[in-house]
């Protein structure tokens, strides 16, 4: 069935009011079932107060008649002390009850104590000068009666609250079930009105599919409907005598110093533009999509090197004009590289290929470079180590993972670790990972990369939880591999496998995973953090994340990264932006680690900005499991 779009939204106002009052009437009931409550404890406690009066004032006359017998006695040191308590417990009373006869009769019974105690001290007295013919005297004529009218006169008054709070112990009663049934029927509209908020999602599925596959600032495909279309055309390839294609990636040079001066609202119009005329520059079957922040991707459907060129001429003829934004013009170039598909590529190694070319025309300034064997680092020297790297995969032995361990400032607890890969070439021995990390980043061996220091990371957690450890390992995440639609169940089968709980696993991503592709990241995290898994972002500070998206990023910690901490005790600025990223990251709910600690007044400083975590060799440097410490630092902090 088909309902218009104007009775949708009647319909769904109409779910949210009834919700509204439901929500608001249990509020209420919540509210006065409380004042019932409040009232059943001040009536117990009145009942207790008099209760303990009417004993204290028993205990007294016990008192009083046992030092007739005995003047010198235990009894005699104790009674005074027992009219004190008996005084202090009708004050009480006085004090508790609320209305104002019953507030009169209890500060009656408190001055009737008082002017008891007068006649008790002369009855000591008399005793002291042996009259005791006259003691007893004026305990049956005086001390007696008036003790019996007080005590009667305390019961009637404890009976009469006692009635009160059972009375109110029934109303309550009754209450309860009111407000069972009415929770009860609350629950059941709740569960009709979510039935229909479901129908009513279901019938904007569509709508909202439509809208995922659209970058909402340029209204040009996203990453993922340009990833799909990409993969349909290789497949394409593959299958039939179809044409080949190539894809470009467009970097817009100087953007973010743009952005950074001039406000977000012109660099959103600036890529808004950006994204016109590139879409201008192309043919009608060709498509160009905005893959994150200011990188824009085209695929040409077309294995001419020579169109490339072409389309990419075009493309910095589209820039050479300037852009009019209100009473600015901003002049901009752009940096283009372009790729074209072999048999085995798939889009992520098409993509990075182009990405890579694009690097490489951005650091020689010529603005357009197609990816070849020989550019940049798709040299003889990358390509060899790109297959020691595959053999390397295929040997369980190369690759190995240190840990360092995460200092909690409080009180110098080990949190957990992060883990770095090592890898030991079986001829030119360890292999620094800003070597072969970024080759890697380029190809899909990235993914089996990452499995691997996955699983040994879980393994070793596992012989920590064995041994009776709780010890949370921290794994760096590509851009390529966290984009990777596949990566969030191959996650949760590799903690399956493992016997891990997700919650000791974090993974962490950079800034630049977060802004090449916002959308497609916070999804991928959601699915990440489902699986109970905790997630971090890295070297936070060096990239150009924004604040917006950070908001929404569901991730748990924040970590400064090292080129802020490393100067901020003799560096002013760089401790404000240390306070300030940890201020941000608290508001945010964020755990906070820092990075570089190398010395103790570094750590002594990030202690007083209340960060939580630090790491650096000041604490432990990357070691093998078996050398991890996993005991607690001592505080105030100094090296261990």
């Amino acid at each position: 069935m088909r309902v218009r779009p104007g009775a949708r939204r009647i319909m769904v106002g109409a779910l949210v009011a009834m919700l509204a009052l439901l929500s608001g009437s249990a509020v209420l009931e919540s509210r006065r079932h409380g004042a019932i409550v409040e009232d059943i404890i001040r009536a117990g406690n009145q009942v207790a107060a008099y209760e303990r009066a009417a004993y204290l004032s028993a205990r007294e006359m016990a008192l009083i008649e046992a030092t007739a017998n005995d003047p010198q006695g235990l009894e005699r040191q104790q009674l005074l002390t027992v009219d004190e308590q008996a005084h202090q417990a009708t004050m009480v009373i006085s004090r508790m009850d609320w209305e104002t006869e019953a507030r009169a009769e209890a500060a009656n019974l408190a001055q009737r104590q008082v002017n008891l105690r007068g006649s008790i001290l002369w009855y000591l007295a008399l005793l002291d000068r042996r009259e005791h013919a006259k003691a007893l005297a004026a305990l049956e004529t005086d001390i007696v009666p008036s003790y019996r009218r007080n005590m009667a006169r305390l019961q009637e008054l404890r009976d009469q609250h006692q009635a009160r709070y059972e009375r109110r112990v029934t109303t309550a009663q009754y209450e309860s079930d009111r407000l069972l049934w009415a929770s009860l029927i609350s629950f059941g509209l709740t569960l009709v009105m979510l039935a229909l908020f479901g129908w009513t999602v279901r019938a904007h599925r569509r709508r909202v599919e439509t809208m995922a596959a659209t970058d909402t600032l340029t209204g040009l495909p996203n990453r993922a409907a340009f990833t799909l279309h990409t993969q349909k055309a290789i497949a394409a390839v593959a299958v039939r005598d179809a044409p080949g294609l190539t894809v470009l990636t467009v970097n817009i040079d100087g953007f973010r110093h743009v952005n950074d001066q001039l406000g977000p609202n012109i660099g959103d119009r600036l890529l808004a533009e950006a994204g016109w005329r590139m879409s201008a520059a192309v043919r009608e079957t060709d498509l160009v999509a905005r893959i994150g922040g200011d990188e824009f991707a085209i695929l040409l459907r077309d294995t001419d090197p020579g169109r490339a060129a072409i389309v990419a001429e075009r493309l910095r003829e589209g820039f050479d004009q300037p852009f009019h934004l209100d009473d600015i013009t901003v002049d901009l170039e752009i940096s283009i590289g372009a790729a074209t598909a072999a048999p085995d590529d798939d889009v992520s190694t098409l993509l990075g290929h182009a990405d890579t070319a694009m690097h490489e025309a951005k650091q020689q300034h010529d603005g357009f470079r197609h990816f070849s064997p020989h550019t940049g680092q798709d040299s003889t020297a990358r390509l060899s180590l790109l297959g020691d790297l595959r053999r390397g995969l295929d040997d369980a032995g190369q690759f190995t993972l240190h840990y360092q361990a995460k200092i909690r400032l409080t009180d110098g607890s080990v949190t957990g670790v992060e883990a770095l890969a090592r890898w030991h070439h079986p001829v030119k021995g360890p292999v620094s990972p800003g070597q072969f990390v970024p080759v890697l980043e380029t190809t899909s061996l990235i993914h089996r990369f990452t499995e691997r220091v996955l699983t040994i990371a879980l393994r070793q957690a596992r012989i920590w939880l064995d041994a009776g450890h709780r010890v949370p390992v921290a794994v760096n995440v590509s851009t390529r591999s966290l984009l990777d639609e596949t990566f969030p169940g191959r996650l949760a089968a590799l903690l399956d496998s493992s016997g891990v709980p997700g919650d000791m696993l974090c993974v962490e991503i950079t800034e630049y995973t977060v802004m090449s592709d916002p959308a497609t990241t916070i999804a991928a995290l959601h699915q990440i953090r489902a699986l109970g898994v905790k997630t971090s972002i890295d070297d936070f500070g060096t990239g150009y994340s924004s604040l917006a998206y950070l908001k929404l990023l569901p991730v748990d910690e924040l970590k400064i990264d090292r080129s802020f901490v490393a100067d901020m005790v003799t560096d002013p600025s760089s401790r404000a932006l240390v306070a300030s990223a940890v201020d941000l990251a608290h508001n945010l709910g964020l755990t906070v680690v820092a990075e570089g600690v190398e010395d103790a007044p570094t750590a002594e400083a990030l202690s007083q900005l209340d960060c939580d975590t630090a790491q650096g060799s000041f604490f432990a440097r990357p070691v093998p499991a078996d050398e991890v410490s996993l005991t607690r630092r001592p505080l105030p902090l100094t090296t261990s």
